[in-house]
């Protein structure tokens, strides 16, 4: 069984088990989370896609750790002018074990 929720402006798609890293949710490590924004769940052979989501089906998670992202660099330069500006930036992400899939 899985099912493809949304959180934090992006979908992911999840099973009993698993383990994503989604936006931070404001709540501390070691909580429980639930996802109401469910799309799409798929048992064996049934299917049930929502319009636009499921009202009656919930994902529930554990939340492990805050973890940081990978590094990413923008770099400005202009040829000529001695201009150049290099900036860093590590996105914060919450990991969270999907515990449950009810509905």
């Amino acid at each position: 069984m899985y099912a493809i929720i949304n959180t934090g402006g992006k979908q992911y798609r999840v099973e009993k088990g698993d383990i994503i890293d989604v936006e931070l949710l404001g709540t501390e490590a070691g909580n429980s989370v639930e996802f109401k924004d469910v799309l799409l769940v798929k048992d064996g052979t049934m299917t049930k896609v929502g319009a636009p989501r499921l009202d009656h089906f919930i994902v529930r998670g554990e939340m492990l750790a805050e973890v940081k992202g990978p590094k990413v660099i923008a770099f400005k330069y202009k040829k000529r002018k001695s201009y150049h500006r290099k900036v860093g930036h590590r996105q914060r992400y919450v990991r969270v074990k999907i515990t449950e899939i009810t509905g």
